[in-house]
């Protein structure tokens, strides 16, 4: 369960910021990309596991989803995937396997009080 392991490294990244501007941490916010291959209620369901007692602990995970685009070269733009399971272009079916967007997995913010 490799959610387990991003999520302490989260918790460590937290906690050293909030050494650092001496604060308490309330809220990490994560952007985590549809093709990133992290499964969002394990990511949490790890997170709150791995923040009992540490600075973080009752501390709230709030992932954004990032949505998976791809690149076309025939209609020469950036799309949507439709599904993650096909990577063809949605506006004219040219398969693509260009990533723009999705593979993500990035710590964006955090609440401090």
């Amino acid at each position: 369960m490799h959610e387990l392991s991003i999520a302490v490294s989260l918790i460590e990244l937290a906690e050293e910021e909030a050494e650092r501007i001496e604060g308490r941490v309330c809220a990490v916010h994560l952007e985590l990309g549809a093709l990133s291959g992290v499964v969002k209620e394990a990511l949490l369901f790890a997170y709150e596991i791995a923040c009992a007692d540490t600075p973080l602990e009752g501390s709230q995970l709030v992932i954004e989803i990032v949505p998976a685009v791809v690149y076309c070269p025939e209609c020469d733009g950036n799309r949507p995937l439709e599904s993650v399971q096909l990577f063809l272009c949605p506006e004219c079916g040219t398969p693509t396997p260009m990533v723009v967007q999705g593979k993500e997995i990035q710590m964006v913010a955090l609440e401090v009080e």
